[in-house]
């Protein structure tokens, strides 16, 4: 979902307001993925998302996550002429690092039309932006740039394994009603390169990213409020994609759902009975929203004997919306300790936590 597919929550507030007014596609069984095409634009589509969350670590020693996304929403598609200023269509980006060792957690957000250039997807030119920050791809591999007040990045992103097609059929089903469902894409594996800029130093920097692409029109209903979604690096080479939706009576969606990755970048579908995402320990306030969020998770999957412990060195992860536009939501990196069987199981990751604040009472994919 990364839910990433559950983005949903970002794009309630227009979602409600237009979908009436304006036709958009459904996302349906079927549908046929092509690549490159479907890393880029589906303006037939009200919403997408490009989702990039990356552990990495420096020469030193020092580790980071770090988070960049663009979202594009769709707000009019009349027909006829339309000026170079018109807004057919709204692009949002977040930008956060996560300084797991210094203990520190810096995010922005930017809202923009695509005017000349500011912002857009442009397959030919082979990139995402929204002002100075973009996903580009070059090559083969994908090179994150970003610039923000107290940091930036420039990343380089080889993807392992091939692209996971998440749910079945095409589509990743959120709920019951057909058409409430997205395409869902993953690229699970990416081993990344780069360096940051943090408060004037420089770290060259390694790891592994993840990065989620989704287009819909339509995804949750009104009794689901929020979703847990976690994406996994394990290292024996394996991927884990789970979430969780959340119901207003305080129960587990039944369209929760999963996908796991083997080595060889084979994908298997997770049902909501196939694993189980339980809170066990450490929860954080947020001293802005005062959300209480759940930081220490037991994951089982029994099907895979896979047993894990989810703890983040970074309790503070919240990307505190400065708008209604702009939810609050947690999203941060995780630390994966357990079992396969008998063997020992370790990775990183990252985990997104929506519907928590009381503002936004919203779910994800």
């Amino acid at each position: 979902m990364k839910s990433s597919g559950f983005k949903a929550a970002v794009f309630a507030i227009w979602a409600c307001t237009v979908a009436a007014q304006n036709p958009y596609r459904l996302a349906a069984p079927g549908y046929r993925y092509e690549f490159p095409r479907d890393y880029f634009n589906h303006p037939e589509f009200q919403t997408e998302w490009w989702y990039y969350t990356g552990n990495v670590t420096a020469m030193n020693g020092h580790r980071f996550g770090f988070e960049l996304t663009f979202f594009r929403q769709g707000v009019n598609r009349e027909s006829g002429n339309q000026g170079i200023w018109d807004v057919r269509d709204l692009y949002i980006a977040h930008l956060a690092l996560s300084d797991l060792d210094g203990k520190a957690f810096y995010h922005s957000e930017r809202i923009n039309r695509a005017g000349p250039g500011i912002a857009g997807i442009n397959q030919d030119q082979g990139r995402v932006w929204n002002g100075n920050w973009e996903a580009a791809w070059i090559n083969g591999d994908q090179v994150l740039q970003a610039i923000g007040e107290r940091f930036s990045f420039n990343l380089t992103l080889h993807s392992e394994k091939p692209p996971v097609i998440h749910g079945e059929n095409g589509i990743s089903q959120k709920a019951e009603s057909p058409g409430h469902a997205s395409h869902y894409i993953s690229l699970t594996r990416l081993k990344t390169a780069g360096s940051f800029e943090l408060n004037g130093s420089r770290f060259s920097v390694s790891g592994f990213s993840w990065m989620d692409h989704e287009f819909f029109t339509q995804q949750l209903e009104a009794g689901q409020v929020g979703w847990d979604w976690f994406s996994l690096q394990l290292n024996d080479d394996t991927e884990l994609m789970l979430f969780r939706i959340r119901r207003k009576d305080r129960s587990v969606d039944p369209y929760s759902a999963g996908t796991y990755i083997d080595a060889s970048g084979r994908s298997v579908h997770l049902t909501k009975q196939d694993f189980s995402l339980v809170a066990i320990g450490d929860s954080w306030t947020s001293t802005v929203t005062s959300a209480v969020y759940p930081v220490h998770w037991r994951i089982l999957v029994p099907k895979l004997t896979i047993e894990l412990e989810v703890t983040t060195a970074l309790k503070s992860q919240e990307l505190s919306g400065n708008s209604q536009l702009v939810p609050t939501y947690w999203e941060g990196a995780i630390d994966l300790n357990g079992r396969r069987g008998e063997a020992g199981l370790k990775g990183s990751g990252y985990l997104e936590m929506t519907g928590y604040d009381s503002k936004v009472a919203l779910g994800r994919d």
